[in-house]
């Protein structure tokens, strides 16, 4: 395992700058520790809460950018559906993304092989349309997303100590 340092400084601010500062202070950190990249190897150091929560980060970037499709052509989509996200988000009392988590996985299973084709910016760009079964859960994830930020950052918030140690 890898220790994980956060200053108490930077989480004070952060805390009062917002849910997503909260969150970030911890992503920074756990990258940093990590050597800033996600392998197979620099996941084997981490916690369960920790990979959680950077699997959470990676979900909500891509999908706030450009929803489930991007995050399946970005080839996140093994990362997100066959790694226990969905499962340790239930564990943490949060059953409506773990829902929309599975649900998604569903739909990766049937199109995964379309998706993740290198293709061309007009190509990626026609697959929104292509795959219209992913808008919904989209717009379900983006309705949600402050709401389920703030679950995160409670979560993070009462287990401190599954997360980094607090100089």
């Amino acid at each position: 395992m890898v220790e994980v340092i956060v200053k108490d400084e930077d989480l004070q601010q952060a805390a009062l700058e917002g849910m997503d500062e909260f969150l970030d202070v911890f992503v920074k950190a756990i990258y940093d520790a990590i050597g800033g990249e996600l392998t197979a190897e620099s996941m084997a150091k981490l916690n369960a809460d920790q990979l959680t929560l950077l699997a959470w980060n990676i979900l909500h970037e891509e999908v706030m950018d450009g929803g489930f499709v991007q995050l399946i052509y970005n080839g996140y989509g093994p990362f997100i559906f066959k790694n226990p996200l969905a499962k340790a988000l239930r564990q943490w009392d949060m059953r409506a993304p773990s829902k929309l988590i599975y649900d998604a996985h569903t739909l990766w299973l049937k199109y995964r092989e379309e998706i993740e084709t290198e293709k061309s910016d007009e190509d990626f760009m026609a697959m929104f349309e292509q795959y219209p079964e992913f808008e919904n859960l989209d717009d379900i994830f983006i309705e949600n997303e402050e709401e389920w930020t703030e679950d995160i950052a409670h979560y993070v918030d009462d287990h401190l100590d599954n997360f980094a140690k607090i100089i």
